[in-house]
């Protein structure tokens, strides 16, 4: 690992880990303006102090981000989102008794003072509570709020470990918290709050279901399809999530008819050299051929599964070399709708 990359293993969750020494010292580089990885319930988030342009900088280069990419701010309690933002209607905070601290990120009008770069020059910004006591103790540390991305290169799949942060930005970064493995698995759910409707930009741990509970309707942003608008929320434009093979969606009518069409394909891409990799599930991993790298993510009837293993099986097939990825797809309800998305964009919409 290179020297200039700190790494702290916290391996206590406990009362008072804003005490532990090495969430001192990670706070007091943040404070300084630099750059610590550090687990969320979500993935590993790469935070930076969320006030000033040139720290905001520093975070967009060491992902190699587009920077017309929104970050999210990451507070640690009220006071803090009172000094971000310009108004919270009664919707938002209907939605953050129900969801914070948690997976749902909410789009405000900001006040002066949030840095221009993490808002990537929109008069909005996105701010989310996280809940883990790693990510809570740091920001309470460093006492500000947290602009916080996923800690990957930009356009790879999400960290959800540890090490996961080091394949990516080992000595691209001051240092990085251990906190073990992330629970969710996939990126918060971004809702924008500033319409009469709430708009969700991003699916993510938080369901369009659930939302409805509180809101009573949501809309969906179609800039979650296309690549037109300037995005108000991370996850919405670029390519993201990639594995380096070609990665191809496979539809069915039914898991059995789906199965049949990946070992058709896998087939075929074999007998033209490529080695071939199989996205599957628990149920079907024993139905395919011998020969192909077949990688199980959860089980098709447990979602919440699927979302968590996601990210690693796509790493799985970047550390086995293959060429091309065949993946089984999923419904679109629930937690099925963040699993697709992101399947859709590591595939660059690539359907089969």
């Amino acid at each position: 690992m290179n020297q200039r990359t700190k790494y702290w293993n916290v391996d206590k969750i406990v009362d008072g880990l804003e005490d532990y020494p090495q969430v001192h010292e990670a706070a007091a580089i943040v404070r300084n303006n630099g750059l610590i990885a550090f687990p969320t319930e979500t993935v590993y988030g790469l935070g930076g102090n969320g006030l000033v342009d040139e720290t905001v900088e520093k975070i967009y280069t060491a992902k190699g981000r587009p920077s017309d990419n929104p970050l999210i701010l990451h507070v640690a309690d009220r006071v803090q989102l009172n000094e971000l933002v310009a108004e919270i209607p009664l919707m938002a905070e209907a939605l953050m008794e129900a969801f914070w601290p948690g997976p749902l990120t909410i789009v405000f009008p900001k006040k002066p003072g949030v840095a221009m770069r993490a808002s990537a020059g929109l008069d909005t910004v996105a701010i989310r509570m996280p809940d883990h006591p790693l990510a809570l103790a740091l920001i309470r540390a460093a006492q500000l709020p947290i602009a916080a991305p996923s800690a990957n290169l930009s356009g790879r799949p999400s960290p959800t470990t540890a090490q996961h942060v080091l394949e990516d930005l080992d000595g691209r970064i001051d240092g990085v918290l251990d906190g073990g493995p992330t629970g969710i698995g996939v990126e918060s759910t971004v809702v924008d709050i500033t319409g009469d409707v709430p708009m969700i930009l991003r699916p993510g741990g938080v369901t369009a279901e659930q939302i409805v509970e509180i809101t009573g309707e949501v809309a969906i942003d179609p800039g979650i399809l296309g690549e037109e608008a300037a995005p108000k929320s991370p996850g919405m434009k670029y390519r993201h999530y990639a594995p380096k093979g070609e990665m191809w969606l496979v539809r069915g009518e039914n898991p059995a008819q789906m199965t049949q069409r990946v070992r058709e394909l896998a087939r075929a891409a074999a007998d033209e050299g490529k080695k071939v990799g199989i996205l599957a599930t628990e149920e079907s991993v024993h139905s395919y051929d011998g020969g192909h790298t077949v990688v199980p993510c959860g089980e098709r009837s447990d979602l919440i599964s699927v979302a968590r293993r996601l990210y690693d099986v796509l790493r799985q097939f970047d550390q086995a070399g293959v060429d091309v990825i065949f993946a089984e797809t999923f419904p679109e309800s629930g937690v099925g709708a963040a699993i697709m998305n992101r399947l859709a964009k590591a595939a660059g919409n690539r359907y089969l």
